[in-house]
């Protein structure tokens, strides 16, 4: 019994401990759908829906505290959704950590949204990686904003990834230039309930939405973007 009672013990906190990281993906999960809904509400100022439509993936940074003093910088989680072999419909979420450089604010420190549109394969298989800096590894552009992408310079056309911004209730495009991608493979962990690989997450279809809030996430981007994206060939998945 006292052995038991000692497990018990030890085992108590632990699981307390999972259950409690797994709300908390659930919480950023909830928070993702509740940027999406209120930047789409508002289709004047909000991404242009041809984009969405083309775009293979959407990541999602809510609330991304930053801080620039003399030197600017930043850190948020967020979480990533695909879809399906690029083109298929809304999949499962994978968690990441984006940190690095000021992306243009004022000096100060300040809770940002960020969202960000991969709009084509290759930007997606770049987000496969454990690791990418944006504007290095991947190019990055800042989004048009409005109904349309009329707005589309040169770059924003051959940009892999274009990127937005919400502060104080102002969106805008913004360059992430500078900022690093991390896969976080342990709140994934956290979230599935065993350790998953990127690739099966996001754009092979392997792996289904764990939680309602994942599916709810799902639901939302579906809302503005039934249909779209690139198809993402199998070839390109292997890693190597």
């Amino acid at each position: 019994m006292k052995k038991l009672l000692i497990a018990f013990l030890i085992l108590v906190p632990w699981t307390g401990a999972m259950a409690s990281n797994k709300v908390d993906e659930n919480d950023q999960l909830q928070k993702a759908s509740m940027v999406i809904n209120e930047i789409m509400q508002t289709p004047d100022k909000g991404i242009p829906s041809e984009l969405l439509e083309k775009a293979v993936c959407v990541g999602i940074v809510p609330s991304q505290l930053k801080a620039a003093f003399i030197v600017g910088g930043t850190y948020g989680r967020g979480v990533l959704v695909c879809r399906e072999h690029g083109n298929g419909h809304w999949g499962a979420p994978s968690m990441f950590t984006m940190g690095g450089g000021s992306f243009g604010f004022q000096i100060g420190a300040k809770a940002t949204d960020v969202v960000f549109l991969v709009m084509n394969p290759q930007g997606a298989k770049k987000l496969l990686q454990d690791k990418v800096k944006l504007g290095a590894d991947a190019s990055v552009a800042a989004g048009p904003v409005g109904r349309t992408a009329s707005g589309d310079t040169d770059l924003q056309l051959h940009a892999e990834i274009l990127s937005y911004s919400r502060s104080r209730g102002a969106f805008a495009g913004v360059a992430l230039k500078g900022a690093v991608l991390k896969q976080d493979t342990d709140d994934n962990t956290d979230l599935y309930g065993h350790p998953v690989q990127p690739e099966n997450v996001l754009l092979k279809g392997t792996v289904k939405p764990p939680t309602e809030a994942a599916e709810r996430l799902d639901a939302t981007l579906a809302r503005y973007s039934p249909h779209g994206g690139k198809r993402v060939e199998e070839s390109a998945l292997v890693r190597h």
